[in-house]
């Protein structure tokens, strides 16, 4: 099976323009998020941008990019477009954020093994909470999922909620897990989500991939110890270097 590992990145964030080209000890984030991916085992990697700054800068270091649509919904519209633009015949796509720099190769192989198995049509991957203020806010995405590791549901709540017990107590008497938001697809399956309208869920909670279990879709998921550090603002950047320093990133 060949997989390609798609990195979207789009110049226009409301939070944080031109996020994909910060530099972080020197090195902007869209080469630090590329460079992680050419260690795992990914067939070949490519940036979807809707820039030409950032397919300047990808060209710069010797990476591979596609020029997508600008007015793309989501990742997953541009990683569709950007599967539909290349050249060679890919099975699977593994869709990796552009603002995680740190990107543990580990993770993207623990999708590539998922995905690589015939009852698997889409996987991502889940961490275990460990701190009350990841339990209870709104922008840590939840996850609940069955015996079998596919995803129930996703929230910005606390999930399952734990009744009877003081809100105190949630994170000595039950187990948590938070959506690390790193997908990967088999071809047929990416194109087929891609073209859903949003639905009820999505809408609700702003989250596209419950668009795809209201739909029937089953999400496999994995799960992952590998902690790292995303960038939504440009404070961010400061913790970003932290991180880089304690882990010994260059």
């Amino acid at each position: 099976m060949k997989i390609l590992g798609i990195i979207p990145a789009r110049y226009a964030s409301t939070r944080f323009p031109g996020k994909p080209l910060a530099l972080i000890k020197g090195k902007t984030m869209i080469r630090r998020v590329y460079e992680q991916a050419l260690k795992s085992e990914l067939d070949a990697v490519a940036v979807a941008t809707d820039d030409v700054r950032i397919a300047d800068e990808v060209m710069s270091f010797g990476g591979r990019y596609v020029m997508t649509d600008p007015n793309h919904r989501s990742g997953t519209d541009r990683c569709r477009e950007a599967l539909n633009l290349v050249e060679e015949k890919y099975d699977a796509v593994v869709n990796i954020q552009g603002d995680e720099p740190f990107i543990n190769p580990l993770q993207i192989n623990m999708l590539c093994d998922l995905i690589r198995k015939d009852d698997t049509c889409l996987a991502s991957l889940a961490k275990r909470i460990v701190s009350a203020d990841e339990l209870f806010s709104p922008n840590t995405v939840k996850v609940v999922m069955n015996a079998k590791g596919d995803a129930l549901y996703f929230s910005r709540n606390p999930m399952p909620f734990m009744r009877n017990v003081d809100r105190d107590e949630w994170m000595v008497k039950g187990v948590f897990y938070k959506h690390i938001g790193i997908y990967a697809y088999k071809a047929e399956t990416l194109r087929k989500v891609a073209a859903m309208q949003a639905s009820s869920l999505e809408i609700a909670e702003s989250l596209e991939q419950l668009r795809w279990l209201e739909n029937g879709m089953c999400i496999r998921m994995g799960i992952t110890d590998a902690e790292s550090v995303s960038i939504d603002v440009p404070s961010d950047i400061a913790k970003a270097e932290t991180f880089s320093t304690m882990n010994h990133f260059e």
